[in-house]
This record gives structure tokens, sequence and C-alpha cells, in this order.
């Protein structure tokens, strides 16, 4: 089995909870099991910038499915959430980064590893840490000192009370072996925060 780090991020919709519904769908894929998920950080967007704010996080993987599989898989699950691709850097339902596989160096028409752009965006860095606070990014170095050089990292929010990871644990530890998805209906109020300072 190979390890796995998904970056996850929307601005369109109720997007924490489509986040925490896409981490449920990430435990589901083939032959791959959810090992943590981070917190839910909002960030300003990237580019593009007339489109409200991102909220982000990452997913930590462990899969048999190559990188190619994988990819692929996070492609379709994107587009059941109803992503399009309309505007580069521009508003979407979900957006899905295969950013590691393992300590692969890849680069092809279809995928590029590590993520050619994860090592200067502060909302992929932060949870990727908090995740994995050892993580190194095979060429580029160790995560946190990639992070310290971030200009948009004193800008980044974690969202307090909102998060996947301490219910995924807990889950595991009583032995269960699905996710439960969130209840439909739910609301998840992202208006408390603290500014995550890194």
């Amino acid at each position: 089995m190979s390890r796995a780090f998904v970056a996850l991020g929307g601005n369109l919709g109720p997007v924490a909870d489509r986040l925490l519904t896409a981490m449920a769908e990430l435990d589901e894929l083939p032959r791959t099991r959810l090992l943590r998920a981070s917190s839910l950080y909002r960030s300003a967007p990237v580019g593009y910038a007339d489109q409200p704010d991102f909220v982000n996080a990452v997913a930590m993987l462990e899969t048999s499915l190559t990188p190619t599989a994988l990819m692929a898989s996070l492609l379709a699950l994107e587009a059941a959430h109803g992503r399009v691709r309309s505007i580069p850097n521009g508003p979407r339902t979900l957006d899905l980064d295969l950013l590691l596989y393992d300590g692969l160096r890849q680069g092809d028409g279809f995928l590029v590893l590590p993520h050619p752009r994860m090592h200067v965006r502060a909302f992929v860095l932060a949870p990727l840490l908090e995740i994995a606070p050892d993580c190194v990014l095979p060429g580029l170095g160790p995560a946190r000192g990639l992070l310290a050089a971030c200009a948009d990292r004193e800008d980044l929010l974690r969202l307090d009370g909102v998060g996947f990871d301490s219910g995924f644990q807990t889950l595991c530890r009583l032995g269960r072996g699905s996710v439960p998805r969130p209840g439909a209906g739910e609301g998840t109020a992202l208006q408390s925060g603290s500014r995550e300072r890194m």
C-alpha cells in the first residue's frame, strides 16, 4: 500500500459540508482508506480575485491504486459534485488535487508529482503539516520550511469546530469499517474561526 495526500477545496455552495462529504467518499474509493484529515481552512482566492474565499483541507490516504488511477478517481468525484472548468483559477464546487504519492516524482501530461504549486501555497502546506508534521516534499525539502516562506501564511484562517478528523479517529478506535457521511441538511457554521499563525 502507498501513502498519498490529497488537497480538497471549494468556494461555491455549502463548501464545508461538501468537503466533509468528499472526505468520506475518498474512504470509499476502491483499495483506498482515509487515514487522516485536516481541519478546514479559509483562504483568499489565488489568480482570479473576483470570487468568494475558499475553504481548504488535506487528507492522507492509504491506497493500492496507481497515481494515475487515483487522479482519475479524484476527477470523477469532482464531476459528481458539479465541478465545471470554465475560468482558470475560477470558482468551483470541489477541487481535488493529488499532492504527493509516496516519494514519487512524476511529470507527464496528466499528472505532475509533487503537485507543481503546492510548495508556494500556505492553504495547502498548513493543513498538510497538521496531519503530517514531518512531511518532506520530494525535490523541494521539508514542508515546514516551505510554509515559512509563503507570503500568504498569515492570512490563513483555521475554522474552529468544523472538521472531520476527530470523528473519523473515534470511528477507527471503535473498529468501525466505514466512514459516515455528514447528515443532509445539517448546516455548518463558518462564521467562527481562529487566525492560524504559522
